[in-house]
């Protein structure tokens, strides 16, 4: 169950970054509500996954996640720069939240 609350947090993690994007350094009313609503959300996700996981291995899973998917998300969707050497950047991120998890445990 930690891990599933984890992957939510990380998920909620990708979430937040994109609405405070969006939101325009707060000057847009409804993603700024939405940067602080899925910020707060995943972060208490993420606190309550870590009653059971070691919080190094949760919180670089969790930061890994929503770093990796906020910068797939950013290339796919605004354009981000899809250099090779970015893209193989991502790949090692995840697999080091994927090695993290194969090491961990249930």
């Amino acid at each position: 169950m930690a891990w599933l609350l984890l992957t939510g947090a990380g998920l909620l993690e990708i979430v937040f970054a994109l609405c405070m994007k969006a939101s325009a350094g707060f000057t847009r009313w409804v993603p700024a509500v939405a940067t602080v609503l899925t910020g707060v959300s995943s972060v208490v996700l993420l606190s309550i996954s870590l009653r059971t996981l070691p919080v190094g291995t949760g919180y670089a899973v969790w930061t890994g996640i929503g770093a990796a998917g906020t910068a797939i998300l950013g290339i796919l969707l605004m354009g981000d720069s899809a250099a090779p050497a970015r893209i193989v950047c991502i790949a090692l991120i995840l697999a080091g939240v994927i090695g993290l998890k194969l090491v961990s445990g249930p």
